[in-house]
């Protein structure tokens, strides 16, 4: 295989890598990093390997059935109380979860202008509106309303080749313990990370991103008979997008700032290595992890609301424009209720995480079914080890859920 076919061959993967590399990925693995060292790397393996199987189930299934997962669901025959409890619960969990994402995406975005220019805030009675959360919104709406496919992805991938290089340089300079670093790959937790490691699993194994990748793959590619390229192509991205996520914690490690609320607190533990280039390195990274999210989270959503109600998937269609509105509106409403934005970004991946088991047990499901996928479907060993994945991310969900109540287990 030549290095061109390779390339004349590669899919959609990087467009996934764009989305789960966040400002959700920044932040919270950076907090990991700087509250608890190297020690949580494991989970951003065994997060790495999760999303690789459950993004390669998606996927075959768009290119098996031709159909993307809400469309699957919208088709499916049979109990009809089923159907429309599923619809439901699809429509709710990625339309308002991606409303809540986009909030986050913006936010984290602003986070990192403010290094650049500190854009004025408007009060209108209990409302707050960051003027630079209203333009980075506006601006996101634009990319998406072009509906160019092409151009979409260039500016995705640009991004987060840059972004990439600015962390993993960064990584490197921190000069870490490496003894220390492979240590982290040793599983633990305890009740005082296990918060945040549920945070780490979910903002690399995002819902959503099943669903993108199942439609934008029957896209790309003819069929089943290029389930090979397909898998070459999420297995890479994913990796080097891992890859991408360890920088980050590793240079939260290296962080000695106290408290962290704004990039500019990110990046004052680190002056004293780069100087006020510091700054400026982590306002560019959240940056562009945050204009790739504000992209592709209402492109997913849209996608979604308009494979379940049967209307128009093409980008530039009136029901596509208006979903990805809908969804980067309401993101705007969310960032102006004067809720911190590291803290809407990091509520925003442990509600993921719990999400998470709900979406994953139904891809499984159906891979395994003959009748959907035929000789295409799950192997028994493939199950097996996709129920394992499964769950492991339910139990951290549940241990999550009676975190939050004050349960002690």
């Amino acid at each position: 295989m030549s290095f061109k076919s390779f390339i004349n061959n590669l899919g959609p993967g990087p467009i996934i890598a764009a989305a789960f590399i966040g400002p959700g990925t920044v932040t919270v693995c950076t907090l990991a990093g700087v509250n608890f060292g190297f020690s949580l790397l494991w989970a951003l393996g065994l997060s790495i390997i999760s999303t690789v199987i459950l993004q390669e189930i998606s996927g075959r299934i768009g290119l098996v059935t031709g159909q993307d997962l809400s469309q699957l669901i919208r088709n499916q025959s049979g109990k009809p109380l089923f159907k429309i409890f599923s619809m439901i619960l699809v429509l709710t969990a990625i339309g308002l979860g991606n409303a809540a994402y986009e909030s986050g995406n913006i936010s984290g975005t602003n986070l990192g202008l403010q290094v650049f220019w500190d854009a004025p805030t408007l009060n209108f009675a209990s409302f707050e509106i960051q003027t630079g959360n209203l333009i980075l919104g506006i601006f996101a709406f634009s990319l998406l309303w072009l509906g160019n496919y092409k151009a979409l992805e260039r500016v995705l991938v640009g991004l987060v080749i840059f972004m990439s290089i600015a962390f993993s340089v960064t990584a490197i300079l921190t000069k870490p313990d490496w003894t220390a670093v492979f240590g982290g790959f040793v599983p633990n937790w305890n009740d005082a990370n296990l918060p945040t490691l549920v945070a780490l699993i979910g903002t690399t194994v995002v819902p959503y991103n099943l669903f993108l990748y199942a439609s934008l793959a029957k896209n790309r590619w003819s069929g089943s008979d290029d389930i090979s390229w397909m898998r070459r192509d999420i297995a890479i991205s994913i990796i080097l997008g891992g890859l991408v996520s360890m920088a980050i914690l590793m240079v939260g490690a290296a962080n000695s700032s106290s408290e962290i609320s704004s990039a500019i607190d990110v990046s004052k533990g680190l002056e004293g290595l780069f100087g006020n280039f510091a700054k400026y390195l982590m306002g560019f990274g959240l940056m562009a992890a945050g204009l790739t999210s504000s992209i592709t989270a209402p492109l997913a959503a849209g996608l979604v609301i308009c494979g379940i109600m049967g209307w128009s998937q093409e980008i530039r269609s009136r029901s596509m424009r208006i979903s990805m509105g809908v969804i980067v509106g309401l993101g705007l409403l969310f960032a102006s209720l004067g809720i911190k934005p590291v803290q809407l970004i990091t509520l925003a991946q442990l509600a993921n995480g719990v999400l998470l088991p709900l979406i994953s047990g139904w891809i499984i499901w159906i891979a395994s079914q003959k009748e959907v996928l035929g000789n295409f479907r799950n192997k028994p060993s493939q199950t097996i080890l996709a129920v394992l994945i499964w769950l492991v991310t339910l139990a951290l969900g549940l241990k999550s859920i009676l975190a939050v109540l004050g349960y002690n287990y």
